[in-house]
């Protein structure tokens, strides 16, 4: 773990700054203390990320859950009866972890995790727009095609135009060309630029900015600046704490909520788990069970201290694997980062402006959503660019889960297809005798899927035909296609077509029963 402190520290800052209001939108667009958001990302970072199998996944508040969140707090009576169900939530995430559920993130086709990376690519470049030119009337972390403003996503960056900031827009521009310049030219001419991180210089060089045009035309108001609750003494932030009201554990509501945020949360982090091994440079694999344990372990950790529900979250840790992060040293050192800093500089962390971590979220999602990526998906056949396409489109238009359940459809449905067109082969070997033989080889699977293709092509077949059937291969025969072979062979003597099957049995012509010779077959074959 601390082999690549090299690599982790300053990948870690770079995540830090990327999470920093991430943390304090999330809470904003839930409903919930600005500070709550703060605590699921040190627990995230802290707690999660040392239990965690995941060498370069960072977790935190997830946007998905804002929605959740936002609805329970009011249906619930009060935050302190939601933090029983995030408790609860967590405990039910461990339980899944026992069970080994972490098995279904596997069961998501590559082109629909590859369309949910280049669709969150997309969201961050378009969300982060209005934030770049210092308008922020929607909240940071709120992902969601309808906004908490009432406005879309591309309606609020037409609005944005209307209301730009000039401070905010010229250090904007500074930042983004420092953080090109700093990856592009500088990195690559001497150790000190890869040690001191392009995303830091451009912070504190918003800083400067922001305290020398105070009080001028260009100056940066302070809702366009980071705003991490300030207390006033020890006691004041340790107010800030709040507790899980354990009294209402009987109340139906709370289970139900409780069950909620287990499934989205389990979910989403198991997605960002296969996202964020797809990106890691080494392939490492993540085991998917223990990370279910570490993050029902964390959200156990967030609730009874007033934090947020905590999910894996690929914004972070896609920003973490570009900036060299190389451990889970990255993750830990980012939460203690956020820990210290609330605690000893929040005046300073209010001095950054937001356009400032915008230009540093714009890059983030830049390289999610390369544009040659659409070409590579396309070149590659419609099989995979079609559910890439939907889940990008769908995460665009809708949210995370909604795009990437229509990914998934449309793979499945894609799947389907070809599964219909692969039920056999079929030769048409020569005309002796009077008669065509054809030869049919069916698969190694053949289910009721497989139905229509291969009903289609035997009553295709002309009259007088000799059809050889070979199942030697096929280890599956549904009993849907049995009845068909059935149903065909009393249709076959009145057209003259005579059937030879070729099985691991042998060799069998116009068996008087097809149910009873597919179900007398051994079990190893059809």
């Amino acid at each position: 773990m601390f082999k690549n402190l090299k690599n982790d520290i300053p990948a870690s800052i770079v995540v830090f700054f990327v999470a920093l209001p991430l943390c304090l939108g999330i809470a904003l667009a839930s409903g919930a203390p600005l500070f709550s958001g703060l605590i699921a990302g040190i627990i995230g970072g802290i707690v999660v990320g040392s239990l965690s199998g995941s060498h370069i996944g960072v977790s935190g508040p997830a946007a998905g859950l804002a929605a959740i969140v936002l609805t329970a707090i009011s249906t619930l009576g009060g935050f302190e009866n939601f933090l029983l169900a995030v408790v609860l939530g967590g405990i039910m995430q461990m339980l899944f972890g026992v069970l080994r559920a972490g098995i279904i993130g596997y069961y998501f086709p590559s082109s629909v995790i590859k369309g949910m990376l280049t669709g969150i690519g997309i969201i961050i470049i378009l969300k982060q727009i209005p934030h770049f030119f210092g308008y922020d009337a929607n909240p940071e972390g709120d992902f969601a095609f309808i906004q908490v403003d009432g406005e879309n996503t591309f309606s609020e960056i037409f609005r944005s135009l209307n209301f730009i900031s000039w401070g905010s827009t010229i250090v904007a521009i500074v930042g983004l060309a420092i953080l090109i310049l700093w990856e592009k030219v500088l990195s690559n001419q001497g150790k000190v630029f890869k040690l001191i991180q392009g995303p830091l210089v451009a912070v504190v060089v918003g800083i400067i900015f922001f305290l020398l045009t105070q009080g001028t035309s260009l100056g940066i108001a302070s809702e366009n600046l980071v705003s991490v609750p300030v207390p006033e003494d020890a006691s004041s932030f340790l107010a800030q704490f709040s507790f899980p009201n354990f009294s209402e554990i009987t109340n139906p509501a709370i289970w139900v909520t409780a069950f909620t945020i287990a499934l989205v949360a389990s979910l989403e982090t198991l997605l960002c788990v296969e996202a964020t091994d797809k990106l890691d440079p080494q392939k490492r694999v993540t085991p998917t069970n223990r990370e279910l344990l570490a993050q029902g372990a964390g959200n156990i950790f967030s609730g009874m201290v007033g934090g947020l529900p905590i999910t894996q979250v690929i914004v972070r840790s896609s920003a973490n694997i570009q900036s060299g992060g190389r451990s889970k040293m990255s993750a830990i050192i980012h939460g203690f980062l956020l820990l210290i800093s609330v605690m000893a500089m929040p005046l300073l962390l209010n001095k950054i402006p937001l356009s400032v971590l915008a230009a540093i979220l714009l890059v983030v999602g830049y390289k999610l959503a390369k544009p040659g990526l659409f070409k590579k998906m396309y070149q590659k056949g419609w099989k995979q660019f079609v559910p890439f396409t939907v889940t990008v489109v769908g995460i665009v238009f809708t949210d995370l889960l909604i795009g990437i359940g229509l990914g998934l459809a449309v793979g499945i449905i894609v799947t389907l297809i070809k599964s219909y067109q692969n039920s056999h082969f079929l030769h048409i070997e020569d005309k002796s005798n009077g008669k065509h033989k054809i030869k049919m080889t069916l698969a190694e699977e053949v289910t009721f899927f497989n139905k229509g293709a291969i009903l289609k092509e035997l009553d295709s077949l002309p009259r007088d035909t000799y059809l050889e059937l070979d199942v030697r291969k096929t280890r599956y025969l549904d009993n849907d296609i049995v009845e068909i072979l059935e149903d065909f062979a009393f249709k076959a003597k009145e057209r003259n077509i005579d059937i030879k099957i070729i099985s691991e049995r042998g060799v069998v012509e116009n068996p008087p029963s097809y149910i009873e010779f597919f179900t007398l077959r051994p079990k190893k074959s059809a």
